[in-house]
């Protein structure tokens, strides 16, 4: 297992024993946020000037639309489970124009697939050249 893969690893088993541990669902609702790379993007760089994208099929052939949504995977990821585990609706993409009012109080997500640490990670999935 890659070094760089750990880390990752461990967040995710972190959310999923923290979404065990949840109160249920009558209890008052939480607000999720959701920060990552393409593991947990639900569709952010569909909003992005980028490659890297997953809005057309075979993407999405297993989520309740069949379509794409712009989730890297061919159905639900780690966040749309962890959200129906706790009762909520999945957070929106924080791109979408569709997060605003009360939507904002379910969360958001802020992962984009292709993101890193590094200042160049990445740059192969921009179109447009940048300073």
């Amino acid at each position: 297992m890659g070094a760089a893969l750990v880390p990752l690893l461990v967040s995710v088993v972190l959310m999923v024993v923290a979404a065990a541990r949840a109160p249920a669902a009558s209890a008052a609702p939480r607000a999720f946020f959701v920060f990552g790379d393409s593991l947990v993007d639900n569709g952010n760089n569909n909003y992005l000037l980028t490659t890297a994208r997953a809005d057309a099929p075979p993407y999405g052939i297993d989520f309740p639309s069949h379509r794409a949504t712009g989730r890297f995977s061919n159905g639900l990821n780690i966040p749309d489970i962890i959200s129906e585990h706790l009762g909520a609706e999945p957070a929106l993409p924080y791109l979408s124009p569709e997060l605003r009012g009360a939507k904002l109080l379910v969360g958001a997500n802020f992962a984009s697939a292709g993101v890193g640490i590094l200042n160049d990670t990445g740059v192969q999935f921009v179109r447009a050249p940048f300073p």
